[in-house]
């Protein structure tokens, strides 16, 4: 008997909707980050995100509603929250450029490898754990550069700690993309076997 989750075609399930609040509240942070430079606001969408992608997948699996839609749903809610943050970030001068260029090229290296993977009948690769990892250190560390942005010792300590999980995050997130193209290279390659057995 095989141990993976039934995956459905349902769209409305509760997993799914707290995937789509996150991602309706991407704007919300940017407006909120680049207009009126409501911080504390920004802090509690921020916080909000943090809070729906840790329940979103701990209900698909307490609810057993994993659906085809919530696979895709909630990792882009992710790459575009991490992508938001660091732009609008970078805007405000609280990070500099090359944190907003080298998180989206991991994710643009990634997706010219999807044509690779399609080629052979693969759709995707399964979620790896530090990936998680790495997707957890980022959510923590732009919230906490965000209340850095500031001046006495609880910005001084949100600076300190912010840094930390970004490093962390930054370099996690290109070694996950690394070895989803080592992943990608193995199973073409090993498809490339197959094809030459059988011819």
């Amino acid at each position: 008997m095989s141990d993976e989750p039934t995956r459905t075609d349902r769209v409305w399930t509760l997993p799914n909707v707290l995937s789509m609040i996150r991602l309706a509240g991407v704007p919300v942070f940017l407006w909120l980050v680049l207009g009126p430079e409501a911080d504390g606001w920004a802090l509690g969408v921020l916080m909000l995100a943090g809070i729906t992608d840790f329940l979103d997948g701990y209900l698909a699996r307490r609810l057993d509603q994993f659906s085809v839609l919530g696979e895709i749903l909630d990792p882009v809610a992710d790459r575009l929250y991490i992508f938001a943050v660091v732009v609008g970030l970078a805007l405000r001068d609280v990070v500099p450029w090359w944190v907003a260029v080298v998180l989206p090229a991991r994710d643009l290296f990634l997706w010219m490898l999807v044509p690779l993977l399609r080629t052979r009948g693969y759709h995707a690769l399964p979620v790896h754990v530090l990936g998680k990892a790495a997707t957890f250190n980022l959510l923590y560390a732009f919230p906490l550069l965000l209340l850095g942005d500031g001046e006495g010792i609880v910005a001084t300590l949100a600076r300190v700690w912010g840094w930390a999980f970004a490093f962390w995050g930054i370099g996690l997130y290109w070694w996950v993309g690394l070895l989803y193209a080592w992943q990608v290279r193995r199973l073409l390659a090993r498809d490339d076997r197959w094809v030459g057995a059988d011819g």
